[in-house]
């Protein structure tokens, strides 16, 4: 059965450029932050040292979605007929869409009619396909950083997890119990967590669950008593099966003789036929200005022939690699919903957990160990 990925041109409106700046910094603001960029946090990949962390903290482990990243910002509207509030998701280009039709109750409200107002949530866009073909749109949420304008990020997970149940999704399960006829743009739902040492459940029971209808790549860890930090957090910590380890590259292709157009750029779409497969450099960031050389992706005829047939721009576009049995970076996907490669430190990071190797059986064998420390904590 094909799975399909969200489009969030499908979903929401994008906001325009000269609208997304004043978002972009209400955003910033509220999380205290003086850079304006994507604030989300992001995972470490994990390695052998990393097991021996899962025994000394509490860490709570959910499955990894292959879907879209995305948080939510819950704003008070411009006006008195914005009486649902307005919702906007941010993806990791931080970019903002508009999303009509959401509307998010305060606990205790009988009437439905109270909304949130500067609260940013987080979690990831998926599409359920069933075995009757059917699909469902569905936003799981994970995490939360700001409550009516009141910044929990800096609480524990596990205590940020009480605030994003009681606060936003019981409310909202209680609306949607009680007025079922209202149309909404996708369900949303909390991601289910569960306690570090049940890993071996995880393979057995969910992950096999979740890849006959969305899709999934590996097992995310998060640390119970840490606060969210965005960036790169060592504290998350994210497992792949070795052959789905991967990079994100920016890709530049080059053509033997071929002539680049007016503004130095080859379009390998609109282009003709230049006959043989090209170069496909890449590149990972020091910098948002700054890009290093870090190597060539190998394709097959069938592969380049298959990327041309996409009919999308591919000089220049970030493009998600693994490495093969003969250490050659492959062609795993696109990257439309990112703007940027990984940075250095994020690649070393994943060569790292490459060349390391944490298997499924690692994790199984430490997870009686995991248990052990976590309940004598507890005592």
């Amino acid at each position: 059965m094909k799975l399909s990925f969200p489009d969030l041109d499908v979903v929401g409106i994008k906001v325009e450029p000269e609208k997304v700046d004043n978002l972009r910094h209400k955003v910033a603001n509220l999380l205290g932050q003086t850079k304006i960029g994507y604030p989300g946090a992001a995972p470490l990949s994990i390695s052998s040292q990393h097991l021996v962390e899962l025994q000394q903290k509490d860490y709570y482990v959910c499955e990894k979605t292959d879907g879209i990243r995305c948080l939510m910002y819950m704003v008070r509207g411009d006006t008195s007929s914005d009486v649902s509030g307005k919702h906007y998701l941010i993806d990791r280009k931080n970019d903002y869409r508009y999303v009509s039709g959401l509307h998010f109750p305060k606990p205790d409200d009988e009437t439905f009619l109270s909304i949130h107002d500067d609260t940013i949530i987080d979690g990831e866009l998926v599409i359920d396909t069933y075995e009757d073909g059917s699909q469902q749109l569905k936003y799981l949420v994970f995490d939360i950083l700001v409550l009516g304008g009141h910044r929990v990020m800096h609480d524990p997970f596990d205590k940020r997890l009480v605030y994003l149940k009681e606060e936003i999704l019981r409310p909202y399960k209680t609306m949607c119990q009680n007025l079922p006829e209202e149309s909404r743009p996708f369900i949303v739902e909390e991601k289910s967590m569960h306690p570090s040492y049940n890993i071996e459940m995880m393979f057995r029971d969910i992950i096999p669950k979740v890849k006959r209808i969305r899709g999934n790549d590996g097992l995310i860890f998060t640390c119970c008593s840490t606060p969210y930090y965005i960036g790169l957090d060592e504290h998350i910590l994210k497992w792949k099966p070795a052959s789905d380890n991967t990079v994100d590259f920016r890709m530049h292709l080059r053509f033997p003789d071929a002539k680049p157009d007016s503004e130095g750029k080859i379009n390998s779409v609109t282009e003709p036929d230049y006959g043989p497969i090209p170069v496909c450099q890449l590149s990972v960031m020091l910098s948002p200005q700054e890009y290093l050389p870090f190597g060539e992706m190998y394709l097959t005829r069938k592969e380049w022939d298959d990327l041309r047939a996409m009919g999308t721009p591919l000089d220049g576009t970030i493009v998600e690699c693994y490495k093969d049995n003969q250490s050659r970076w492959r062609f795993y996907r696109l990257r439309n919903d990112k703007k940027d490669a990984n940075p250095i430190t994020v690649v070393e990071k994943t060569l790292e957990s490459i060349a390391d190797c944490v298997t499924e059986e690692d994790l199984i064998r430490a997870a009686a160990a995991i248990k052990t420390a976590w309940e004598a904590r507890q005592r």
